[in-house]
């Protein structure tokens, strides 16, 4: 299956594509950047050098909009509540089923249901601070 992501590298670059191998336990995936010419070739992505993927749902998103960061009282959140502070301070808050310390990484699904982001594979060498909510 393939998935429009956005790679955000923890020096500040960004990458927007599609993937196709995309594995969490895996060093390297392949990207077919969204403005390549058709035929081109992949990239080569090390995941050790992102800080996040954001599996997102168009390219776009909405500028102007900003995510909450919070959850919606009285709606019960699937999974385990956790706040991501990364190193250049950027919070997410979303819920998890898959943190644990010490692993490379874990997804994170946003807590804002209108977010642009699906899920998010957070890089743990790019954090500041996970905490479980």
């Amino acid at each position: 299956m393939q998935h429009k992501i956005v790679v955000r590298y923890q020096d500040g670059r960004v990458l927007k594509g599609y993937t196709v191998d995309f594995m969490p336990v895996k060093e390297l995936f392949h990207l077919v950047p969204v403005d390549a010419p058709p035929g081109s070739l992949n990239q080569k992505i090390s995941v050790r050098e992102c800080k996040a993927l954001f599996f997102v749902k168009d390219f776009a998103g909405n500028p102007r909009y900003k995510d909450k960061q919070e959850f919606d009282q009285g709606k019960a959140a699937a999974g385990r509540k956790i706040k991501v502070l990364f190193k250049d301070k950027e919070l997410m808050v979303g819920t998890t089923q898959g943190y644990q310390p010490g692993r490379p990484g874990f997804f994170v699904y946003p807590a804002d249901p209108q977010s642009n982001i699906e899920r998010c594979f957070v890089i743990s060498d790019a954090t500041q601070e996970v905490a479980l909510l």
